[in-house]
């Protein structure tokens, strides 16, 4: 039921995403009629697509959907020595939608994949059926060292091209770690509360994250969430799940903008930012609840 699967994204990458089908749909690629409107499900920065695995063990949704979940181009196992962009993944999810025969999908995504979500319903309009929205990103709302570093992205690009020149003559890394977030979100979950905190401080800290992931790519995602998100273009059904602390971002401001999205609801979720670790039932029950008694969404 749950395949590792590849497909072709920009100029022809083989990216690697992972493909959970009921059992009476196991089919290499089925129509777009078997099954209700399908899941594609991004993760966000330094992450990749194990990042679903609760989702995909524990959802309702499964009963009767496909959900797919891609490492993004220079993520995880699709690996990219360029430096991936928010037009590349939208045009990579494009890519994987045509492969597995699907015309629609419910686009999820967390962080930073929650914002190349916005920017896929934006541009694919009639292949968006619907949005959830984890943890959105908006440059407006950021807080700590995301807000501190808003002046430097001229920086961060001209590092980022430095970088990419080195990357031609063969200078880097040829090994990178594999990260498995089932193992990391067990941990978290069997975690007492003063372990906890000390988990959670070292997520998402520069030095474990470029462990897993190239440096031009690393730095690349912090441009990308810095960009504008294209509210007004978004014309679909969608759900905002935040959480409630303030260490990334400041719910009440990224709330305000994201005000605009037509037909949009909200929640909110008590915890700082990692809320598919730290709260996996309620973040499964709220994108479950939220498709099924919606009409437009099967």
């Amino acid at each position: 039921m749950d395949k590792i699967l590849h497909f072709q994204g920009k100029d022809g990458t083989k990216l690697t995403y992972r493909r959970w089908a009921p059992d009476q749909n196991e089919q290499s690629a089925p129509s777009a009629t078997s099954l209700n409107i399908p899941l594609v499900l991004l993760h966000g920065a330094a992450s990749n697509s194990t990042r679903w695995w609760y989702f995909t063990q524990h959802s309702r949704l499964t009963a009767d959907r496909l959900l797919l979940r891609p490492d993004l181009c220079g993520h995880g196992e699709s690996i990219w020595r360029g430096a991936a962009r928010i037009e590349d993944w939208i045009q990579d999810i494009a890519s994987l939608l045509r492969h597995e025969h699907q015309t629609r999908a419910i686009i999820a995504g967390h962080c930073l994949g929650a914002n190349i979500a916005l920017n896929f319903a934006a541009r694919y309009p009639d292949m968006c059926a619907g949005l959830v929205l984890i943890e959105p990103m908006a440059r407006e709302a950021v807080t700590g060292i995301l807000a501190r570093l808003r002046p430097f992205v001229p920086v961060l690009r001209l590092i980022v091209a430095l970088i990419k020149l080195l990357n031609r003559f063969g200078l880097y890394r040829r090994r990178l770690d594999t990260l498995d977030l089932q193992v990391l979100d067990r941990r978290v979950h069997e975690a007492s509360p003063a372990e906890l905190q000390t988990m959670l401080a070292d997520y998402g800290k520069p030095k474990h994250d470029l462990k897993v992931i190239p440096t031009t790519q690393y730095l690349n995602n912090l441009i990308e969430i810095m960009r504008p998100l294209p509210i007004a273009e978004v014309h679909c059904p969608a759900l905002v799940i935040q959480s409630g602390g303030r260490s990334i971002t400041d719910p009440e401001r990224t709330q305000s903008l994201l005000q605009r999205l037509p037909q949009v609801e909200f929640a909110t979720i008590d915890s700082e930012h990692w809320l598919p670790a730290t709260h996996p039932d309620e973040l499964c029950e709220l994108i479950d609840s939220w498709v099924l008694r919606n009409p437009a969404l099967r």
